[in-house]
């Protein structure tokens, strides 16, 4: 079973950058399509981005297009969330996870699974 560590987070003023690793282990997750979710208090997981498998294919929330690249390095085991321009509604707690259900693209958080434990990010304005 994968398990996902997400890291790279921590407080930024707006117009500032992150970049967000989640690197996996126990098993590789070259063979599923990948995404990141956010959540901040009081509200539910939503779509943030998703890397197909293959890599040459990705999917952005309206809010983040533009401004976050989703990424993959196999050889690594590891997804990067590159986060610019960031602004406080951007403030939440990070998630990556595997696709294990539904087709590519998905924005359901329920078409993903092996969560890891987050990683938060702040934004101040």
């Amino acid at each position: 079973q994968v398990q996902l560590v997400e890291s790279g987070g921590g407080l930024v003023q707006a117009g500032g950058s992150l970049r967000l690793p989640c690197a996996a282990s126990g098993r590789t997750f070259s063979g599923y399509h990948m995404g990141w979710f956010r959540q901040a208090p009081g509200k539910e997981r939503d779509f943030v981005a998703a890397i197909s498998w293959s890599g040459d294919s990705t999917h952005y929330a309206d809010s983040v297009k533009g401004r976050f690249t989703i990424s993959k390095d196999n050889a690594k085991n590891t997804v990067y969330l590159q986060m610019n321009s960031l602004k406080p509604e951007d403030t939440a707690v990070y998630y990556c996870a595997p696709q294990k259900f539904g087709s590519w693209p998905s924005r359901k958080s329920a078409d993903f699974g092996s969560w890891g434990q987050g990683t938060q990010v702040t934004v101040s304005s």
